[in-house]
Parts: C-alpha cells; structure tokens; sequence
C-alpha cells in the first residue's frame, strides 16, 4: 500500500517541535516502502527481525540508520552486530554481556538502549527498575562493557486507551532516565535518548519527555 505522506510530513512537524528523532518502523514492509520514505529524505528505521533486518541492510542504501527493536536473542547479535546504529531491546544483563562480547571481537562499541518493563502487560520483555539501576551501576560507575556504548532507556506503555495509565508509565520511564543521568551519567553525553511511544500513543509519550519514537501502523498502515 505504500506510504501515507500526509502522516509522515505532520509527524515530522511534529519531530521538529518536539526535537525528537522518529524511527520508522518497516517490519514485514518491502524494501520499496522503505525506499519512499528514504527518498522524502528520511533515514532511520526500525526492524523486529534480525533475518529481515539482514536481508533488507543488504538491498537498501547503506546510510541507512538500522535500529533494532525487537527481541534481540544472545546467538544473534553476531549477525546485525557490524552495522546496527542502535539496538533498543537491552532486556537483561545477560544479553548487555552478550553485546559487548561482540564489540569485542569487532573492536568497536556497539549502541544500546537497556529496555525497562514498566506496562501492566506480562508479555513484554524489560528490565525492572532495579535492575536497570543495577545495569548502570555495572556500566557507569564500575565501568564494566567497554564495547558497550549506552545511550538511554527504551519502553513501553501498557496497551490501552486509560490516558492516565500510559502517563503513570511514561512517567515512571522519565523518572528513572532523569535519575540515572543525574546519579551516572552526568559526565555522559551519549546517554541521551528515551525511547517511548509508537502509533498509539506518541502524543503523551513525546508530552511526558521522549525524544524517540517508534511509529509504523501509521506510515505503512496496518501490518500485511
């Protein structure tokens, strides 16, 4: 079906009022749909699927900004690891030790966010807030992931329309990123980015102080 210009042109209005990045969502979408938004000049997508993601980074331009979004398995990081410009799913300490393992071998730092659970759903994956403190404890203060390069939070708000809900959440997400600059990385330019909001609920997530949001029904419209 292609792209919905009229969306992405009030989005980017929107982006530039807000000072937020958006990163277009294109899993399951064919590479010509990302191609029209390339060509309106746009340059970051979001992927779910480490195949797919592998297969289109491939085909497509390669000044492509490729964030991965998606559940990020340990065996995996391997595959994606040389160009992904960010990987926001950091959902357990593990998978932290896992990614710098991998910048390891490819001598670079590789940019995460650590995704923090924060929805009253069970089936999202995340951090708690106490493991995420323990996260940035572990890399800030103790300096442990040198090929690691930790650039914020990601999470998100229960599906639902209880505007009250999403903001208690959002809030909560905002909290912890203001807490965690605060008390780690104050000297930390790069942890700059809280990733929260999609199709649904951007508005309140950009009003509670994202500065990334992750937006495909309304680009592509509704996944094939």
């Amino acid at each position: 079906m292609g792209v919905n210009k009229a969306a992405y042109e009030k989005l980017m209005g929107e982006m530039q009022n807000s000072g937020a990045t958006l990163i277009a969502v294109s899993k399951t979408k064919p590479s010509e749909d990302i191609m029209e938004l390339y060509d309106l000049g746009h340059r970051d997508f979001g992927e779910n699927y480490v195949q797919e993601l592998v297969k289109k980074q491939a085909e497509l331009p390669q000044d492509i900004r490729w964030h991965f979004i998606g559940h990020l398995q340990s065996n995996k990081i391997k595959m994606i690891a040389p160009y992904v410009h960010l990987i926001h799913g950091v959902d357990s300490i593990k998978l932290l030790e896992a990614i710098d393992k991998e910048g390891r071998k490819l001598n670079k730092e590789i940019n995460c966010l650590l995704q923090v659970h924060v929805a009253k759903e069970e089936t999202k994956f995340g951090l708690d807030l106490v493991e995420a403190r323990q996260a940035a404890t572990m890399y800030f203060l103790e300096k442990k992931y040198p090929n690691v390069g930790l650039c914020g939070i990601m999470g998100m708000a229960s599906f639902s329309e209880d505007e009250a809900l999403l903001k208690q959440e959002f809030g909560a997400l905002k909290t912890l990123y203001d807490e965690i600059k605060t008390l780690y990385a104050a000297d930390a330019a790069a942890f700059n980015t809280l990733s929260m909001g999609m199709s649904g609920d951007y508005p309140i997530a950009l009003a509670s102080g994202s500065n990334m949001i992750r937006v495909g029904s309304l680009l592509f419209g509704a996944r094939g």
